[in-house]
């Protein structure tokens, strides 16, 4: 690791409040990696050798059986993936991929596990990234279970950082395939749920998306803190 980058993963909130000594011991043998997309960082049922931070970029985690794959979560920056499999020294339960070049900290297990049990703040840092972890897999399990795939994606596109002050349109960053797997729909509903969305301002042409009517698209989205709002 270069020393320019330690600076930066020390102000990461899960590494910010440890102690000097404990940091240093645990960046000892950690190392970053930059990937490009469709890489695989490692797939359900490996054991978690590494713990992995999202410092740049964003991976997909997805799972597969019986011949079927679907789109788990995305996980963008700044955030550690599966951090429970780490701490539990137990199987990985999705797998994991970048989805554009992006830029990972790996810092070994056996370390993380070591730190926790001897460092309060560490301790409690991890125990907040769990929390937001569970937390963010209830909001997506209402999100799934409570709404139409048509409510689901008008939601996600007012979750869209900055869409509300935006003029223009918006670029869909994820493939359609991806969001559609994402949302919980097959890309046939997915293109369904675009052109009933026409009816309350949402315009698609390639992967520009024109939100023109905001109160409309959230009369009818009635989005809810409880399940849209990310930092409760």
């Amino acid at each position: 690791m270069r020393p320019t980058e330690i600076p930066e993963i020390r102000a990461l909130a899960l590494f910010r409040d440890m102690s000097d000594d404990q940091f240093e011991a645990l960046m000892r043998a950690a190392y970053v990696q930059t990937l490009p997309p469709g890489i695989e960082l490692f797939h359900e049922g490996d054991r978690p050798d590494f713990l992995h931070v999202v410092v740049e970029g964003s991976v997909e985690l997805f799972a597969e059986w019986s011949g079927h794959e679907t789109t788990m979560q995305i996980v963008q920056p700044v955030a550690t993936i599966i951090l429970a499999a780490t701490l539990r020294d137990a199987p990985f339960l999705m797998s994991a991929r970048t989805l554009e070049r992006s830029h990972i900290v790996l810092v070994p297990s056996d370390d993380v596990r070591q730190v926790f049990a001897s460092d309060g703040a560490f301790a409690r840092a991890v125990v907040g990234e769990l929390a937001g972890c569970y937390r963010s897999m209830v909001k997506a399990q209402k999100d799934l279970k409570l709404r139409s795939s048509t409510e689901r994606l008008a939601n996600w596109i007012l979750r869209q950082d900055g869409i509300a002050d935006r003029a223009g349109p918006i670029t869909i960053d994820l493939e359609k395939r991806k969001l559609a797997s994402l949302l919980g729909m097959t890309p046939e509903n997915l293109s369904r749920a675009l052109n009933r969305l026409a009816d309350h301002g949402v315009v698609v042409e390639g992967k520009e998306l024109q939100a023109s009517d905001l109160p409309a698209l959230r009369r009818f989205a009635r989005p809810t803190p409880l399940i849209d709002q990310h930092d409760i």
